[in-house]
């Protein structure tokens, strides 16, 4: 009988795995800190990439229900300078590989494919310990515990799991978000949202950048991005929305109206989003038992992977333990053979990105990068 997989984490990296266990008669149970599908918004916008995220998908058999979300003319792509100047305007022609979806409608997909009661919500880890021969028991904070043979953190940034593994902890990059909405921006913001178009702008210059979304509804989505020490942003204090905002748009004095209302005019109270990574190289030698995927794994610089990764990370983890129904430890020695150098290239190609955003050529070393070689890749 095969091994029962306990994991860590229902984002979708989580999700995706256990998707594809189930397809391959594998049981699994998904343990989650949120008490419910409903209690936290997912976020944005995803582009989903026909070379990972895609493919696990299919892997997991949901391409029909994926494309069912897909919000068309999402993936045109605008770049100007603080001006407003247009310095690049991709339309979406239907032909590229990163049809753009919800992120909260592609979790619920994901639940919906799965047996009733696989996920165990309400259920954050407090720590896990070694049982030796490869069994491992999670103790959560309402008090349960949970003993397993095959152990998976999918878990995020600061994983609980990863411990068993590596000495690993992300680090501040020296960048933060700060993100907030516009809401029916045709009819309430309409410079903003033309500014915007049909898709993705992104209005940068050395050190900072105002980056936006058009999602359903005409609403816009908002994330500010600005290269300052952590004790900058502790000095505003996030709890005035107001006072808040103000301090921020102070960064983008200057700045083309249409472009600072995307700050001013948020609707929603800002929310701070300061980046950290692991290191690029990070790997960590076979431990029995346990392995990690998504950000738990490979935590990097926003660029456009992250989910698109831990999705892949899933299936990959989930055929590699298909293939191997009587030998676990062969199946995580093969899926972390190739996620090593998968995810160490991405982490690579993820400061490089960074760089031509926010760098001291920015704008123009990200448009060169679009009309040099055709590279797709957004943040």
């Amino acid at each position: 009988m095969p091994t029962h997989v306990t994991i860590i984490g229902a984002g979708l990296g989580g999700l995706t795995l256990a998707r594809v266990l189930h397809v391959h008669g594998i049981p699994a149970t998904v343990y989650e800190a949120e008490p419910s599908p409903t209690a936290r918004a997912q976020g944005g916008m995803l582009d989903i990439h026909d070379h990972n995220g895609q493919p696990a998908l299919r892997a997991a058999g949901l391409t029909d229900e994926f494309r069912a979300l897909v919000l068309e003319g999402r993936q045109a792509l605008r770049i100007l300078d603080r001006d407003a100047t247009v310095l690049l305007d991709e339309p979406d022609d239907a032909e590229g590989g990163r049809p753009e979806v919800q992120r909260g409608e592609l979790r619920r997909i994901l639940l919906d494919s799965l047996p009733a009661g696989t996920v165990r919500w309400g259920h954050k880890a407090r720590s896990v310990r070694a049982l030796g021969e490869g069994r491992h028991e999670v103790a959560f904070t309402n008090g349960a515990t949970a003993t397993t043979r095959l152990l998976v953190g999918a878990d995020g940034a600061w994983s609980r799991v990863r411990p068993l593994l590596s000495a690993a902890t992300p680090e501040y990059v020296g960048t933060s978000f700060v993100e907030t909405y516009l809401l029916d921006s045709d009819t309430r913001h309409p410079a903003s949202a033309k500014a915007v178009g049909g898709g993705s702008l992104l209005a940068l210059a050395p050190g900072r950048g105002i980056q936006a979304h058009r999602e359903t509804g005409g609403t816009l989505h908002t994330y500010v991005a600005l290269s300052k020490p952590r004790e900058w942003f502790t000095r505003i204090d996030f709890t005035d929305p107001a006072a808040a905002t103000a301090r921020i748009a102070e960064e983008f004095a200057g700045w083309a109206p249409e472009l600072t209302a995307l700050i001013t005019d948020g609707e929603s109270a800002p929310v701070l989003r300061p980046l950290h990574t692991l290191p690029g190289e990070h790997r960590w030698h076979r431990v029995p038992g346990v392995t990690l995927l998504g950000d738990a794994a490979h935590l990097m610089i926003p660029s456009g992977e992250g989910a698109n990764l831990a999705m892949y990370d899933g299936a990959e983890l989930g055929l590699a333990l298909a293939a191997h129904p009587d030998d676990v430890e062969a199946a995580l020695t093969a899926y972390e053979r190739d996620l090593f150098p998968r995810s160490a290239a991405e982490a690579a190609e993820a400061v490089r990105l960074h760089e031509r955003m926010y760098g001291d050529d920015a704008p123009h070393g990200l448009v060169r990068m679009f009309t040099d070689t055709g590279d797709e890749q957004t943040a």
